[in-house]
């Protein structure tokens, strides 16, 4: 790569500090311009342009080229994850800015690992007649609205959904047993305010708990974002069977109270 259209790409903006590791970088870790783009799927214009706004570093030199290392590649995995998410440009700034100038690339592996959402559900996009399809019936803008509200659909543009499948034939159900889109947006609610609560409570066992015990232990990031990963899908079945629980409790302890209710 020439050094002139890398150069520029900083402008008059502040370069940051080089590479965490640049200096003994591999020779084959190295990538050009157009092999990092390849990489992480980025343009080479918004690479540049997140160059330019101080995101990631610049490329080192060698000789008159500019390549990038693993650190490159990790910090602009994170910008895609995190505008993935909705954070804006000035958001993403801010977020980097809290990662250390001599974080490794698996610690900020570490970051996506975090972001990234706790399930996987397959989603895929639908056009209100493909939907339609999918559902076996034509439906109508009432439908859309309960299976929206029941979570298993989103609007994704004009004449287009974001659609959980494996969900939909019990949203199809529900319609036809007629279940009331306001409960069904009333118990979203519900979901998502104690959803928040549990999360912010397992964030803060995770932060003063977790977290330090490996640091002082000296796990790498690999390890630590191993953790994450198989704690993932142990939280979510955790987190059914205790609604699963909580719920047999709730319906004895009415059984129980209407019982005693009528003996008296």
């Amino acid at each position: 790569m020439g050094t002139t259209s890398d150069a520029s790409a900083t402008g008059s903006t502040p370069s940051p500090p080089p590479p965490a590791g640049s200096a003994e970088a591999k020779p084959e870790e190295l990538l050009t311009l157009e092999e990092l783009t390849t990489r992480v799927g980025m343009s080479v214009r918004n690479v540049r342009f997140y160059t330019s706004k101080g995101l990631v570093p610049p490329p080192i030199r060698r000789g008159r080229s500019g390549f990038y290392t693993p650190d490159h590649v990790s910090r602009l995995e994170l910008v895609r994850e995190l505008q993935s998410h909705g954070f804006t440009l000035s958001a993403i700034e801010k977020y980097l800015a809290a990662v250390p100038e001599d974080a490794t690339p698996e610690q900020i592996a570490l970051h996506r690992t975090m972001l990234a959402p706790w399930q996987a559900e397959a989603v895929v996009e639908l056009t209100t007649a493909e939907l339609g399809a999918r559902a076996g019936r034509t439906l109508t803008p009432d439908d859309l609205q309960l299976l929206g509200a029941l979570g298993i659909v989103h609007g994704a543009g004009e004449d287009r959904w974001a659609v959980t499948p494996t969900q939909l034939a019990v949203g199809v159900g529900l319609i036809d047993l007629g279940f009331p889109t306001e409960t069904a947006v009333a118990a979203a609610e519900v979901y998502a305010r104690h959803g928040r609560e549990v999360a912010e409570e397992l964030n803060e066992l995770f932060r003063t708990q977790v977290w330090p015990a490996y640091k002082e232990a000296g796990a790498s990031a690999e390890t630590i974002r191993e953790v994450v990963e198989r704690i993932k899908p142990l939280s979510i079945a955790s987190l059914v069977s205790a609604y699963e629980q909580a719920m047999d409790e709730t319906r004895r302890e009415r059984i129980r109270a209407r019982a005693e209710r009528g003996s008296r």
